[in-house]
């Protein structure tokens, strides 16, 4: 996709999302993890190929494209998705949906905290959050400079979760680009790629957020029971470019 204004866009844009919560008080002993995702699309790829095929899945389902696809409401068939309560519905819906999932052209980027070994390792621990964000917030840059988008403004769009938390986040974030954070040996500079976040909620009915947020618990779940079945896994594993867990 070209920038016809020469407003310096990158070709890539990035939607965000997460499993878990990140609190390091009190863990839930069955879901012990934060993961963080980071989906990457080409914005021609995302115009011209991935909205078109999601549009047209709302339509053939519910008629309409206001739904909101949410991992959590379509595994419990709850709201709009009580329709997959009829198995014979329920069967077609994922004929539909895995194969749109994973012919969606996008890459991952994703980071998993195992909190309890984070806590038992550190006496003063990092929020997962800010960790799997520097982690995420690292493999992007190495991707986008591998694909010559130096200089180039990318936005990276998260799900608005109210304004005192999106507040923290885009401080961080901002800590991040500015060079004011470091993990480890690694220094890198992200003021080679002019990133920018965006905050939106839920309701926005972007396609990049509910795609990412079909991503994000399936990454998860690998962590916490690696040995059992993953289908939602296995499908989006071709897409993941990076996926670290730490510690």
């Amino acid at each position: 996709m070209t920038d016809p204004h020469g407003l310096g866009f990158s070709d890539y844009v990035v939607y965000v999302d997460e499993s878990g919560d990140h609190s390091l008080v009190s863990i839930d002993a069955g879901f012990p993890v934060f993961a963080l995702t980071f989906c990457v699309f080409r914005k021609a790829d995302y115009a011209q190929q991935v909205i078109p095929a999601m549009e047209t899945f709302k339509f053939d389902f519910w008629g309409h494209d206001a739904v909101i696809m949410h991992e959590a409401d379509i595994r419990k068939s709850s709201g709009p998705f009580n329709i997959l309560l009829n198995a014979e519905t329920r069967e077609a819906f994922f004929e539909r949906l895995n194969p749109l999932l994973s012919g969606a052209r996008f890459d991952i980027i994703a980071a998993v905290i195992d909190k309890r070994r984070h806590v038992a390792r550190y006496s003063a621990p990092m929020s997962p959050y800010e960790i799997a964000l520097l982690f995420c917030m690292e493999r992007l840059l190495s991707f986008l400079i591998e694909r010559d988008q130096q200089g180039r403004r990318v936005h990276v769009i998260f799900e608005s979760r109210g304004k005192s938390e999106d507040r923290e986040l885009e401080a961080e974030f901002s800590r991040i680009c500015n060079n004011e954070v470091r993990w480890g040996y690694r220094a890198m500079d992200f003021s080679q790629i002019r990133f920018e976040s965006i905050f939106t909620k839920k309701d926005a009915n972007s396609t990049g957020l509910q795609l990412a947020d079909l991503t994000a618990r399936p990454i998860a779940l690998r962590t916490v029971r690696p040995g059992q079945g993953n289908r939602a896994y296995d499908l989006i594993r071709p897409k993941i470019r990076y996926q670290k867990v730490f510690p």
